[in-house]
């Protein structure tokens, strides 16, 4: 799949806003704190990339009904769904100067009753965009850091109405901000959710 960004000025996907608040101390702290003794950008977005994955449990796993949508929030707070996730991991790597996009896939919903927008980022390196899926490793699902070929949490079954959606965004959808915003807890945010762009 070819991924095609939704504005051709590089410099949207390094920028902050009220969702990717890379300019926040406790997002800037913790960047600090990463990029210590890190040998080059690659070795300090693996390092982001591992941290958010395995030190910010996903809010479903961990059973964990706040909802979170900021990334300085989710830093904060330790606990976010797959797009909360993916928004403090595009903060820390935008902080260090790393073009980070965000994208979705269109997936079965985990009880099989419909479908849910998943929220994952990509990085541009190389000249290239590459998705990375912090989401969080659980049985079943093994998503690994890596230039050399998605190692991603789900690869979408079309047979089953799952799709990749190959436009790389600077800011979040809109439906799903909507969504995460509105939401007083994790289960409405499950109803509410949508399930394609």
């Amino acid at each position: 799949m070819q991924l095609i960004q939704n504005t051709a000025d590089l410099s949207a996907y390094l920028s902050a806003d009220e969702v990717i608040d890379h300019h926040h101390p406790v997002v800037r702290e913790t960047a600090a704190r990463l990029a210590e003794g890190v040998a080059d950008s690659y070795a300090y977005a693996r390092a982001a990339y591992e941290f958010v994955r395995d030190t910010i449990p996903h809010s479903a796993d961990s059973g964990d009904p706040r909802v979170t949508w900021r990334a300085s929030d989710v830093l904060e707070r330790r606990t976010g769904i797959c797009h909360a996730k993916a928004h403090a991991l595009a903060a820390l790597l935008r902080a260090e100067d790393i073009p980070t996009a965000l994208c979705y896939q269109r997936l079965t919903h985990d009880d099989g009753g419909g479908h849910v927008l998943h929220g994952l980022v990509a990085v541009r390196f190389h000249g290239a965009w590459h998705r990375q899926d912090p989401r969080g490793n659980k049985p079943g699902v093994d998503a690994q850091f890596s230039l050399d070929g998605e190692r991603l949490a789900w690869i979408p079954d079309p047979a089953s109405g799952e799709t990749d959606h190959p436009l790389l965004y600077a800011a979040p959808h809109p439906a799903v901000l909507t969504a995460l915003q509105a939401a007083p807890d994790r289960p409405h945010l499950w109803r509410t959710l949508p399930d394609t762009l």
